[in-house]
């Protein structure tokens, strides 16, 4: 098939590879522009951006499609198909139309459950016990169209953002594939009205660890915003980040360490795993605590 592939970050270069080596023909490839990034600031084309040069293909990236010379020159490469993995940007109902079939998007949700910026991070903070990839015909509201098909993982207790990031990622360069394979065939299925919950972007205020709530909480906080925005303590005059954890036994006041790196929560308490001080490379509880003993009690 003739697509036009849209997507930005490194969740969405394992489906552009699958589609590259399944045979189908990339018209153009649309990602966000180059963004200041690093101590320099210098501009940084998106991860997308960088696979698609090395596959050899056209990259575009537009400030916006809601002018009509960029929707113009979008409906010009007449595509079959557009496949839209965390691209960033609203697509206008005349992209959306422009393809013979539509725009199909890789979700990282068991949709309805978790529309929206962030459903990885917010399947783990809440404790949900699996997750998924859906194949999406895009509409015009968010996360909203039917539903091709889903495959779903389970969470597991040690899954970080990253672990289940990188594990969707793949499941949804299969599973795009698939899709184009069995277009003909697959029935768009109207989302259900019941179950729906909106993944909202992770905001900053939310990073800083409560140790007053439960540790299974605690933990899912910890595991569920690493490595990226990262939940954090004070640890002494330090913000330090901590990026894996596990529930553990014990009872003191919240924050107050127990033995090693195993903080009191609000009820029983949790064992920090891996840790990262500012500026510094990610470290394990070991490596973190060689030479360096932690006050009575982070904050």
């Amino acid at each position: 098939m003739r697509l036009v592939f849209m997507g930005t970050p490194d969740f969405a270069v394992p489906a552009l590879s699958a589609l590259t080596e399944a045979g189908h023909e990339i018209a153009a490839v649309y990602t966000q522009p180059p963004r200041p990034a690093g101590r320099g600031r210098k501009a940084r084309p998106s991860s997308v951006h960088l696979r698609a040069e090395e596959l050899g293909l056209s990259v575009r990236h537009p400030v916006s499609l809601k002018d009509a010379e960029a929707q113009a020159e979008f409906a010009e490469l007449q595509p079959d198909v557009a496949v839209v993995a965390a691209y960033g940007l609203i697509l206008p109902q005349p992209v959306l139309e422009a393809p013979r079939h539509g725009c199909l998007n890789i979700h990282a949700s068991l949709l309805p459950r978790w529309r929206g910026a962030a459903p990885i991070h917010r399947a783990i903070m809440a404790g949900d016990n699996e997750t998924g990839v859906c194949i999406m015909q895009m509409d015009e509201g968010l996360d909203t169209g039917p539903v091709l098909i889903c495959k779903r993982t389970a969470i597991t207790p040690e899954d970080t953002t990253a672990a289940l990031h990188d594990r969707l990622s793949r499941m949804g360069a299969d599973l795009i594939v698939t899709t184009l394979e069995r277009l003909d065939e697959l029935e768009p299925r109207a989302q259900p009205q019941e179950g729906i919950t909106y993944a909202r972007k992770i905001d900053k205020a939310e990073t800083r660890i409560d140790w007053r709530r439960p540790a299974d909480d605690v933990d899912r906080h910890i595991r569920g915003l690493s490595p990226f925005p990262g939940a954090w303590c004070m640890i002494g005059d330090e913000r330090v980040k901590l990026l894996r954890s596990r529930p553990a036994r014990g009872k003191a006041a919240p924050g107050e360490v127990l033995k090693g790196f195993t903080v009191a929560c609000g009820e029983n308490a949790v064992e920090i795993l891996e840790a990262q001080r500012p500026g510094k490379l990610a470290l394990s509880a070991e490596e973190f605590l060689r030479g360096k003993a932690l006050p009575e009690r982070l904050r």
